[in-house]
């Protein structure tokens, strides 16, 4: 059996292609979509993250604001700028890039923005909205990878989904937006015991615990759907996800590659979220 590699780079495009005539209609209304970014200190990877995310805003029309601070910046001048952006009807969105240094206190930071421009969708009544069934913003990832599902054709009601990680980001926003959708989901995480026991009954199996190449073929039952969220850099340089995709794709129906999966469709739906966040506005 030859695995369907999910592409996720072609269906990123596809949404962001989708998007455009939204902002065009938006303009006509006199309004530019806006996403104001907020990075503190220097993590190679976050400015990376930065980039991509003010790329995709200039190919889109949506304008960036990229507010680079020191390492040092105290929450309070953290909580500041963010009442400020709250404030700014230019602004539709607000992201603060993790990680964030040890002396600012993370949920006071995430809890200060304002829900209608809460774009990451980690507010807490964010979180609320998800899990009791409420119109809200959705973390990013999780959403992307509900988006190759559906792109793929791949049924989620009634299938058994084990998703490997516990993370605010990914694993629990990730179960509730399968259970909206009818799966029987099963969270694992690293003290999970008899892991392979757990996803060798796995329909679709989402990597998201951050250890490269931890899931082997003795994880992943023959025909299953694996989807790997994870992203990590080997000693040799190579980027690799949270599966050993050259063996596991040779048991599965369908695997997401790492780089050129769940990683482009995180961008793409903060894009979307985005521009929904700057419709609302046209309503208030």
């Amino acid at each position: 059996m030859s695995a369907i590699i999910m592409d996720g780079k072609a269906i990123a495009k596809s949404v962001q292609q989708s998007l455009v005539a939204e902002v065009e209609q938006l303009k006509k209304r006199g309004i530019k979509p806006g996403l104001a970014v907020i990075l503190v200190g220097d993590d190679p990877a976050s400015h990376v993250y930065v980039r991509n995310k003010e790329k995709a805003c200039h190919e889109l029309g949506i304008d960036s604001s990229i507010y680079h601070l020191p390492q040092q910046t105290s929450q309070d001048t953290l909580l500041e700028l963010i009442q400020q952006l709250n404030c700014n009807e230019a602004v539709h969105g607000i992201l603060v890039q993790k990680p964030l240094p040890a002396h600012v206190d993370d949920k006071q930071i995430i809890a200060a923005i304002s829900v209608a421009k809460d774009v990451d969708g980690f507010h807490p009544v964010s979180v609320g909205n998800l899990f009791i069934g409420d119109d809200g913003f959705v973390p990013c990832t999780p959403a992307g990878v509900m988006e190759m599902l559906k792109t793929y054709q791949i049924p989620v009601a009634g299938k058994r989904v084990v998703v490997i990680g516990r993370s605010n980001i990914v694993g629990k926003p990730m179960m509730g937006l399968l259970i909206r959708e009818h799966a029987t989901v099963t969270i694992c995480h690293s003290r999970t015991e008899r892991l392979a026991e757990v996803t060798q009954e796995a329909d679709i199996v989402i990597a998201a615990i951050g250890q490269a190449e931890m899931i082997k073929p003795h994880h992943i039952k023959h025909g299953a759907v694996v989807i790997d969220v994870g992203m990590n850099r080997l000693a040799n340089g190579k980027l690799v996800g949270d599966v050993e995709f050259d063996s596991v794709k040779e048991l599965a129906s369908a695997i997401t590659p790492v780089p050129g999966g769940v990683g482009r469709m995180t961008i793409a739906m903060l894009m979307k979220n985005t521009i929904q966040a700057a419709q609302a506005s046209c309503d208030r």
